[in-house]
């Protein structure tokens, strides 16, 4: 692989704006060109960030030769058949989460990306931020004993925009696709599998989708947790880790700057904040990492894992009967 990494952005909304001033930090990456299906959005975008090439059409930016990894930054409706231009290209793709609408999509995408030796990843950026590294490193020391329960929260109100993608059901709106996807991924990160008992229940609101959600996970050692997500109320976003032996506390676990431990016998360790740039650079890092040592998924956001997760979500929404338009 060569020494700069070329990126394709797919679509220039908010999080592709975030993801672009996350790359600045990394000096072996250079975003090469951006697709939008409006050329001026293309364009305008490209001289924001310097980009040499903009283009009025996906297919367009997959076709380009220096394009080694696409940034797939569309609504999530839109995953499905933007990851799957780029496998067909033959390009490396790092795709916002949700990866998919169902598992089912998940699984196309995975299968198709392992037969033809494709670097695939998911982008849940939390996964690679410094302070939930450092959990992890925490957790698998064992210093809080035996992990027992979870609790962790990501809500906000977002302004009434019937038509706008957080509450639009054609654009696969709502809490759980948009923030709850990041405590259903974190409770898997904790527990390294997925619960067997599910038990949830949503606020569904005028327009069909979720506005707000809580989910209950039981898993095969008696293990729990306990998780809630909106879009149309605020909630204080932390994650809380209890074991047998002390807890783990992440403010804002879903951006986290820090993280402390308490432990039963009373000491306490804090870390952070330590983040270079915004923080999205250091889930490219890993892709990059990834595409330099050949390796076709990341061991920290494995594919298995992302499927999983991706049937765990299907659950829930059937509990709720949510389908959304267009599911393949």
């Amino acid at each position: 692989m060569k020494k700069t990494i070329g990126w394709g952005i797919m679509a220039t909304g908010t999080i592709a704006n975030k993801f672009c001033d996350g790359l600045k930090h990394l000096e072996d990456a250079e975003i090469v060109a951006v697709a939008s299906r409006s050329l001026d959005k293309a364009q305008a975008f490209s001289r924001k960030y310097g980009i040499r090439k903009a283009y009025g059409s996906y297919e367009e930016l997959v076709r380009d030769p220096e394009v080694d990894i696409v940034y797939i930054a569309t609504p999530h409706n839109l995953h499905f058949a933007g990851t799957m231009l780029c496998l067909e290209a033959g390009k490396a793709v790092l795709c916002e989460k949700p990866f998919a609408l169902n598992a089912r999509e998940a699984e196309k995408l995975i299968k198709y990306a392992r037969d033809k030796k494709l670097f695939l990843m998911e982008a849940m950026w939390t996964r690679f931020l410094p302070a939930v590294v450092k959990v992890r490193e925490w957790l698998k020391q064992g210093l809080i004993g035996e992990v027992r329960c979870l609790k962790a929260d990501f809500g906000f109100r977002c302004e009434w925009n019937p038509k706008g993608r957080l509450l639009n059901i054609e654009l696969a709106g709502g809490a759980l696709m948009d923030v709850g996807i990041y405590t259903v991924s974190f409770a898997s990160m904790i527990y390294g599998t997925q619960p067997n008992t599910i038990k949830s229940l949503a606020h569904m609101g005028e327009t069909g989708v979720d506005e707000q959600c809580a989910m209950l996970f039981g898993y095969e050692g008696g293990q729990i947790a306990s998780l809630g997500a909106a879009v149309r109320t605020e909630m204080k976003n932390d994650a809380l880790i209890f074991g047998t032996e002390g807890m783990i506390h992440i403010p804002e676990f879903w951006c986290a700057k820090s993280a402390t431990l308490h432990l039963a016998s009373g000491r306490e360790e804090a870390f952070g904040p330590e983040m270079k740039g915004n923080g999205y650079n250091y889930e490219a890092a890993e892709a990059m990492r990834c595409l330099r040592e050949g390796k076709l998924e990341s061991d920290i956001m494995p594919l298995d894992e992302t499927l999983a997760i991706m049937h765990t979500m299907d659950t829930i929404r059937a509990q709720w009967g949510l389908k959304y338009p267009g599911e393949n």
